[in-house]
């Protein structure tokens, strides 16, 4: 009985290395790079990637294989394949874990935020380590143009949070968000949570849309005190409309970004 689970045994263990070494293999023939080709190697990298993590081997969040070796089979430098990563990390895709690993991200995994993140799922799914510089909790009324959002007279006061956030090193970005009044936000939330989840597990609110404007300038005194540049330094802004699940508008946010450290990406198709 002893003799026949050790055969049995050594089969699956046969079995189970058979089948790592066959997924290694399919990796190895089906990643190839053109370095003749006009498209750039860490962009012939990131469409490579993709169709790995659509394969059934890797869409439910499998570990990616180290950088090392992902890198020889690619024969592209690591700071190449780097690059294509950060790309997929910030879009969702991927998922990177400091001493751990990169990893495909599992379906649904950020709930109701389907096409866009909150700035600290962007800055975790990115392997960034953020640091709050400040934050400031008040009332105050609109302006015409955030009363119109909401559809408020301008004389409602909203909840307003200004936080200035960054990495270890230094601060990059002045948040200023404005909160519809017609929501049961009070201002006495814990505002340290990451926002839309604190927002869904306090009151239910899904937040799914955000439509954004992006556009530069020149930081002035105020934004560059805060960030810890010149006033002359250049920032990108990045407005955002968000919406919930029923099309309700939830919040007016305008993040002023050092422009050094913050890089906004589109990808159109037709």
């Amino acid at each position: 009985m002893y003799e026949h689970m050790l055969v049995c045994a050594k089969i699956c263990k046969v079995f189970i290395l058979q089948k790592y070494f066959l997924v290694l293999r399919e990796i190895r023939i089906t990643m190839k790079l053109n370095p003749n080709s006009a498209v750039p190697l860490h962009k012939q990298a990131q469409d490579l990637l993709r169709e790995l993590i659509e394969s059934e081997d890797y869409k439910n969040g499998r570990m990616l294989p180290n950088e090392v070796d992902l890198a020889k089979q690619l024969n592209i430098s690591r700071n190449t394949l780097r690059q294509a990563i950060n790309q997929l990390v910030f879009e969702g895709l991927l998922i990177r874990k400091k001493g751990v690993g990169t990893k495909v991200a599992r379906k649904g995994i950020t709930g109701g935020v389907k096409n866009w993140l909150s700035f600290s799922q962007e800055m975790k799914m990115l392997g960034v380590e953020v640091k709050n510089y400040e934050l400031i909790i008040s009332h105050k009324k609109p302006n015409t143009e955030i009363a119109g959002f909401f559809g408020i007279d301008e004389s409602t006061p909203c909840v307003v949070m200004q936080r200035v956030r960054g990495n270890t090193s230094f601060p990059f970005v002045h948040f200023i968000s404005y909160f519809n009044p017609k929501l049961p936000i009070t201002g006495d939330e814990n505002y340290n949570l990451p926002l839309y989840e604190m927002l869904e597990t306090n009151y239910g609110i899904v937040v799914k849309t955000s439509k954004e404007e992006v556009s530069a300038r020149l930081a002035g005194e105020s934004v560059a005190e805060k960030l810890e540049i010149q006033p002359n330094d250049a920032i990108l802004i990045r407005k955002r409309f968000v919406y919930d699940e029923n099309g309700v508008p939830v919040e007016y946010n305008i993040g002023y970004y050092r422009a050094d450290s913050f890089t906004y990406t589109l990808e159109a198709s037709r």
